[in-house]
């Protein structure tokens, strides 16, 4: 089973993303890290079979952009729609509806841009499992999520309450959908990048990406470590 690969997508403006990762990082160099990770997961999404990708971005791509010709032409190749409602759990339930709208019937997989060692074939076998159960939930180290399919995406609609970015979201997520009467599988855990310590760590698990260089790119995160 496979369907729409949503990604929802901040557009990386420094100063305006991955503020976390300052210091050590400048503004300039975590934007430049964020859009390395966009682009990683957009190669990734672009190669499961039988899918499509919708990027639901926050923002506009503009000249403050990093890396925003490479961005544009990315883009050029998925759907796009902007991020809309109140709170991160809205956003994700708008989006899940923007692209049954779209592709009414299909499934949804929807991931961010904070995982760039996603590969392929872990996003096609959470398809896959779709087919057994009405919902995945990737959970992350940090007691969040990576990842949530829906087989109706219709049945997002639990999560608009949860509240998102703490250390018991993805147990809550969990517990919504279920109370939902949604049979909820787990998907491999993965590590999202919110501070240097993760940036690091990911980055060394995906050598000669985009992500790793950025990563490499910048020595105060190789010096808050030591």
């Amino acid at each position: 089973m496979t369907g729409t690969l949503i990604v929802l997508a901040k557009a990386p403006v420094p100063g305006r993303v991955k503020t976390r990762l300052c210091p050590p990082a400048t503004p300039a160099q975590a934007a430049d890290v964020a859009a390395a990770a966009l682009l990683d997961t957009l190669d990734a999404t672009a190669a499961v079979p039988g899918s499509r990708t919708l990027v639901a971005l926050a923002g506009s791509l503009d000249a403050d952009t990093a890396r925003v010709g490479e961005l544009r032409a990315a883009l050029g190749r998925t759907g796009r729609t902007a991020q809309r409602g109140t709170g991160l759990g809205a956003r994700i339930v708008a989006a899940h509806a923007d692209a049954a709208a779209r592709h009414p019937g299909e499934p949804t997989l929807q991931i961010g841009m904070d995982t760039p060692q996603v590969h392929s074939s872990t996003l096609a076998a959470a398809f896959a499992a779709l087919a057994d159960v009405d919902a995945v939930l990737g959970p992350a180290p940090d007691g969040g999520w990576w990842a949530l399919g829906l087989r109706d995406p219709g049945s997002a609609g639990p999560v608009a309450d949860v509240p998102m970015s703490r250390a018991d979201t993805g147990e809550n997520t969990l517990a919504a959908l279920r109370a939902a009467g949604l049979r909820v599988a787990l998907l491999p855990e993965l590590t999202d990048v919110d501070t240097a310590e993760d940036a690091l760590a990911v980055a060394a698990t995906v050598p000669g990406s985009r992500f790793a260089a950025a990563v490499d790119r910048v020595p105060g995160f190789r010096r808050a470590r030591s």
